[in-house]
């Protein structure tokens, strides 16, 4: 923390420089949900420059999801990450940016498709798990981290469980070999008061097994990058950002403005804002992601935004109301 003094004496502390922080680029996993993972190796290499010129700890490169249940016409590389695509784009990435992936938990042959660490060029491996899915979880934090990974464990919906289950999930996944805890905002439905609540129920569990705290926030009420700032003041230390916020729906916390107010002189802005340039806003007019009302009013119900992207690839995109009145009457 950096205190400053105004002149009338008035102290304020202000949360700046705390190496301790380290970002996750999640521009290409992330964003890979808005055109069905696929980005060309143009777009990925471009991401991958970026992030090592620009200092960033890590990228995630996508999904390690089942061959068997998703198809490979249907879907891009990305959705699968073998380690020929992957490699493709990295070589053997000599470089001090890590590489990760997720993992669904149920929807990945975590046991074939997740190589040992010394064959792969991947470091961690994140398990995105819903609170009924945890014994799965579990399993796949444990062969991931025989296998020498890295481990993260991203709980997802966190708005829609009680507080009684989250205590009870956060005691189970903290016993576990996982070395990082996401508090995960699926639906872009959080408030700083929410973030503050949570975290301090995660860290009942985290603090007294030494795991390391984590933050992933979607932009539906245009406040993942202030939820994202929160939770570094009340101690997240991993967090989640996408360049221009390219990510499902509403898309993420900028990875831009995340860097500018980390004040690490590590992290280089410039590296990614030329990215953003050449490579991700001209997808912005085909990908459509980024505030929008209906990802909006999905965020404030505490919905998933399935339904907003459903109605934005429809003829009614645009009739607002008729929307909100959709929803609205759903949800009673």
């Amino acid at each position: 923390m950096k205190k400053t003094e105004s002149k009338d004496g008035f102290a304020q502390q202000w949360l700046s420089y705390r190496p301790e922080i380290k970002v996750i680029d999640v521009t290409i996993r992330d964003g890979g949900l808005m055109n069905d993972h696929r980005f060309s190796d143009d777009v990925v290499r471009g991401v991958y420059n970026a992030c090592v010129a620009a200092g960033i700890d890590y990228m995630e490169l996508g999904y390690k999801s089942s061959s068997k249940s998703f198809s490979a016409q249907k879907y891009g590389p990305w959705k699968f990450c073998s380690e020929d695509d992957m490699r493709r784009i990295v070589g053997d990435n000599k470089t001090d940016l890590k590489l990760c992936v997720m993992a669904d938990a149920e929807r990945c042959d975590y046991h074939e498709d997740i190589l040992p660490k010394k064959d792969s060029v991947l470091d961690m491996v994140r398990i995105a798990t819903y609170i009924h899915q945890i014994p799965t979880a579990l399993d796949m934090v444990k062969d991931a981290h025989d296998k020498g990974y890295e481990t993260a464990v991203n709980l997802m919906a966190a708005s829609t469980v009680a507080a009684t289950e989250l205590e009870g999930a956060m005691e189970l996944i903290c016993n576990s070999e996982v070395d990082v805890v996401y508090l995960v905002d699926s639906f872009g439905s959080f408030y700083s008061e929410q973030v503050h609540y949570l975290l301090d129920l995660y860290k009942k569990s985290t603090a007294k097994r030494g795991k390391t705290l984590g933050m992933h926030a979607h932009n539906n009420q245009q406040l993942a990058y202030a939820n994202t700032i929160e939770a570094a003041i009340k101690g997240a230390n991993l967090l989640d950002s996408s360049m221009a916020g390219l990510g499902r729906g509403a898309g993420n916390c900028q990875t831009e403005l995340l860097l500018g107010f980390l004040h690490n002189p590590k992290y280089q802005l410039r590296p990614v804002l030329q990215c953003i340039q050449e490579h991700i806003e001209p997808l912005r007019a085909e990908l459509g992601w980024g505030f929008d009302i209906p990802y909006m009013i999905t965020g404030m119900l505490n919905q998933h935004p399935r339904s907003a992207m459903a109605f934005n690839a429809s003829e009614n995109r645009g009739n607002l109301v008729k929307f909100y009145d959709s929803v609205v009457l759903e949800s009673e």
